[in-house]
């Protein structure tokens, strides 16, 4: 009988539980101790707040339940919002923003806030809540002790005083990422990825008309799309206009609609602030004399209200005139055009990391194609240079469409916003190209222009870009605009299935610096080796076995990977080491140690298949899939993963098989390549024609 697969975890229906607290599990604890949650893993203290406290003992920070803070305090009241958010003395108006647009979308909402919470019966002070990291739903559970002030909820609270989904919301954010001080400042598109995994974009509203924009604005409303808007100001971020709009400030597009007059049509876009109040002042806002020639039926239609709520109808005139950027995300790249047919997208995704000494990528084109956007809105204006360039592609093979997207990991995990200026591009390479016996080097970038790429470095989360390439073999470069720059880096290619688009083969290049060995660390080497050594002067296997560890603790080399460790060097045939080559040897070991700890990424004490590659690469080693697949399986010990002494044989292995591959003679050994000769080394295969090439395993 067949049974069903799995649902694979990371999914939304099998999200990743966030510090592994289950939350069916920790609610049936609480219900059955009768004491309500109270979460260690993001505690009501300092820490959680993440921002220097205020040194006036009245304003001191107090940390409280919902039933304790209002008499008739409720998860949701009625039916959710946009004015069930209130931003509070937090600045981070761009993810309250996202969470205004969401309430629009019922389904998407969902995914977010999971139904049947409540504060009342079962109660046991617990909520859970989902949200997108990089590929994969995580699931967040807190406490609901919120931080007040004075009385008052610090941060995100409802208009109506009582409400608190949207504060409960806000507090298992800040846990995902730190603390609530590090939701300070951002961008919009951030939020509206992270509520929904969809793709988000800028666009700049002086680029379309105002009934163009108007059109693409609805149509995208009606998609499913969340859309918000800000004012673009470097030097007056806070300071509010004349007309009631603050600078620097993000607010949620929450709907359009549009008024026939006897003579005039005017078409009118509802915003909304995230603060709840200081709202618009100007024409068709709330208190407008413009509204006193509507219908009262019109009025009610549109549901118009005189209250200061921080929601709010612009005519689109004043809102191109007003406004600079608008933001866009969608969960399907097909809600990009309006009217297009609904295709199958495939989804690839890669994770990786930028590492300090990388200077291998030579863009010789500072040219800025950012606004030379492909995918144009539906209704813009199209010039005669735009159209010859459209029918262009028509005239060549049948194109695949792609969509790239590059994501900075974790860079709100720091003590402040520190997001590392990214792009990438994208080059096509010949079918007789290989990938791991050749290197992109700086003749090809300066012979090759990209055939397609993100746009201009921006120091954000994420940069996009949807091409139409043709069948073929590319290869993405992904990028920091300084070197010397780490970070971790996610990756994710959206095709049309059913197009005959080549392999896509994603390649990142690494160095990682050696790190010397101190005069300190020499010296204890020397004392060491000479206690060892006694009058001899040289040590053997299980000696260099009790000195190995001595440079970094928490590391242990097994007797047989001493002696590999020792059979690499040039001994003359002895399985025993003078002083100087032990210290070299130390030395080796203490920068294969360094590089174990820096692609260790989960800190799990082993390494992954993919932990491997990356490291391997960094090293200079690039192997290919099945290569690393049968090291993995070679080198685990019988574990799951790769222990530390694991990876110390393979890279010994490895750079002994590169060192005699490169001193080859034999031109049928050489014409193999590399990669087929690591194979038949790590599947120990006698193949005649390699036996001298192979002879130390």
């Amino acid at each position: 009988m067949a049974t069903d697969k799995a649902t694979p975890l990371g999914s939304l229906e099998n999200p990743i539980k966030f510090r592994d607290q289950d939350f069916e599990t920790l609610q049936k604890e609480c219900l059955k101790s009768r004491v309500l949650f109270s979460d260690p893993a993001f505690p009501a203290e300092k820490n959680s707040i993440g921002m220097p406290e205020d040194p006036d003992p009245k304003k001191a920070i107090q940390w409280k339940r919902p039933k304790e803070i209002s008499r008739n305090a409720v998860f949701v009241e009625d039916t959710t919002a946009t004015t069930d958010i209130c931003q509070g003395q937090l600045g981070n108006c761009w993810l309250l923003a996202a969470l205004s647009c969401l309430t629009a979308h019922p389904s998407l909402f969902e995914k977010v806030v999971p139904p049947n919470q409540s504060l009342g019966d079962p109660y046991a002070g617990i909520f859970h809540f989902r949200f997108w990291q990089y590929g994969e739903w995580v699931e967040v559970v807190v406490d609901d002790r919120l931080p007040i002030r004075e009385g008052r909820l610090l941060f995100s609270y409802s208009r109506t005083r009582n409400e608190f989904w949207s504060a409960l919301v806000e507090k298992a954010y800040a846990k995902l990422i730190g603390s609530y001080g590090s939701l300070k400042g951002g961008n919009i598109s951030e939020g509206m990825e992270d509520f929904t995994g969809g793709i988000a974009r800028s666009l700049n509203i002086s680029s379309r008309t105002p009934r163009v924009l108007w059109r693409s604005l609805t149509a995208a409303l009606s998609r499913g799309s969340l859309l918000s808007c800000f004012i673009q100001n470097s030097c007056d971020i806070g300071k509010v206009t004349g007309d009631g709009l603050i600078k620097g400030h993000a607010y949620a597009i929450t709907d359009t609609d549009k008024l026939t007059k006897v003579s005039d049509e005017i078409l009118l876009l509802r915003l909304r602030n995230p603060w709840g109040f200081v709202e618009y002042c100007g024409p068709w806002s709330d208190k407008d004399k413009n509204w006193d020639n509507v219908e009262q039926a019109e009025k009610e239609r549109l549901e118009m209200k005189s209250s200061e709520d921080g929601e709010f109808w612009i005519s689109t005139e004043d809102f191109s005139k007003l406004f600079d950027v608008v933001e866009f995300c969608s969960v399907n790249p097909d809600n990009y055009e309006e009217g297009s047919t609904p295709a199958t997208w495939t989804i690839t995704a890669y994770e990786g990391c930028w590492v300090s000494g990388i200077s291998l990528y030579w863009d010789h084109d500072e040219a800025d194609d950012d606004e030379d956007d492909e995918d144009a809105m539906e209704g813009e204006a199209v010039t005669p240079e735009k159209k010859k360039k459209a029918e262009k592609p028509k005239q060549k093979t049948k194109q695949c469409t792609v969509l790239v997207e590059l994501l900075q990991k974790h860079r709100r995990q720091k003590d402040k916003i520190n997001f590392l200026f990214i792009a990438f591009h994208v080059y096509k390479v010949p079918y007789s190209f290989s990938f791991f016996n050749a290197c992109l080097d700086r003749n090809f970038f300066m012979k090759n222009r990209p055939v397609g790429r993100s746009g201009k470095y921006k120091a954000q989360r994420a940069v996009w870009r949807k091409m139409r390439l043709d069948p073929g073999n590319y290869v993405i470069v992904v990028s920091t605009f300084r070197p010397n720059n780490p970070g971790e880096f996610f990756i994710r290619i959206f095709s049309k299935s059913g197009n005959t688009l080549g392999i896509f083969i994603f390649v990142c290049f690494y160095q990682v610096m050696t790190t010397p060995v101190s005069p300190e660390d020499q010296g204890t080497v020397q004392k060491s080796f000479d206690k060892e050594a006694g009058t001899v002067g040289i040590i053997a296997p299980i000696q260099f076995m009790l000195i190995s560890p001595i440079l970094e603790k928490d590391y242990h080399l097994p007797l047989e990977t001493c002696r590999e460790l020792i059979f690499g060097e040039d001994t003359k045939g002895r399985c025993s080491l003078s002083r100087e080559q032990a210290g070299t040897l130390l030395a080796s070991l203490r920068n294969l140690q360094s590089v174990f700890t820096q692609f260790d990424e989960d800190s799990s004490g082993s390494m992954s298949r993919f932990e491997l590659s990356t490291a391997l690469q960094a090293m200079g080693m690039r192997c290919d899939n099945k290569v690393v697949h049968l090291l993995s399986e070679r080198f685990t010990s019988g574990e799951l993963h790769m222990p530390f002494h694991g990876f110390v044989s393979c890279v010994t292995r490895l750079r002994k098989l590169f060192a005699l591959y490169e001193s080859e003679t034999s031109q049928e050994v050489k014409d193999r390549g590399i990669n087929s000769v690591s194979i038949k080394h790590t599947l120990l295969c006698t193949d005649p024609d390699l036996n001298r090439l192979l002879i130390f395993c």
